[in-house]
């Protein structure tokens, strides 16, 4: 294992917060592991995303599906497409294994989703377990904890 250095990894947040914004789906899944899952919990604190609800809990086949979805042509809710703009604090190396080729970073954001006249606001904090997969990071894990995750919300159209 060769290891990243910790700008390695805060980049790696960065970038990809970039390819979401942009709307680059297909290279945004491309950095998640066969095995890696995106998750967003329903409660403060929450330790279980399968025995307990979630807002979201996806692995890469549904996160696919998705993706897929949201550029189909007769995907009328699409059109004009939800567009997104992530503005993120420092990430913060929380773990480094070089060895094991384990990282975790977390970092807090405020996230704005707009369609139309539609303009949402949230802000939470994403931690990403990252793990080193052929000299590269994959996400196997994306927990976006948002501050009021357990208020109602409309539809989350897009990734945090």
């Amino acid at each position: 294992m060769s290891g990243f250095t910790a700008q390695q990894l805060i980049d790696f947040v960065y970038d990809e917060a970039d390819l979401l914004d942009r709307r680059q789906f297909a290279q945004w899944l491309d950095l998640f592991d066969e095995q890696g899952h995106y998750w967003m919990p329903l409660t403060p604190g929450q330790t279980d995303a399968r025995l307990q609800t979630s807002l979201m809990h996806e692995d890469k086949l549904l996160l696919g599906i998705r993706i897929e979805r949201l550029s189909g042509a007769r995907t009328f809710s699409e059109q004009p497409a939800t567009r997104s703009h992530h503005l993120l604090q420092q990430p913060r190396v929380i773990r480094c294994d070089p060895q094991g080729g384990q990282y975790q970073v977390r970092t807090a954001f405020h996230y704005v989703e707009t369609r139309i006249d539609r303009q949402e606001l949230f802000a939470g904090w994403a931690t990403h377990d990252l793990i080193e997969v052929g000299g590269a990071l994959k996400i196997l894990l994306k927990r976006v904890d948002l501050v009021n995750c357990d208020a109602a919300f409309g539809n989350i159209s897009l990734f945090m």
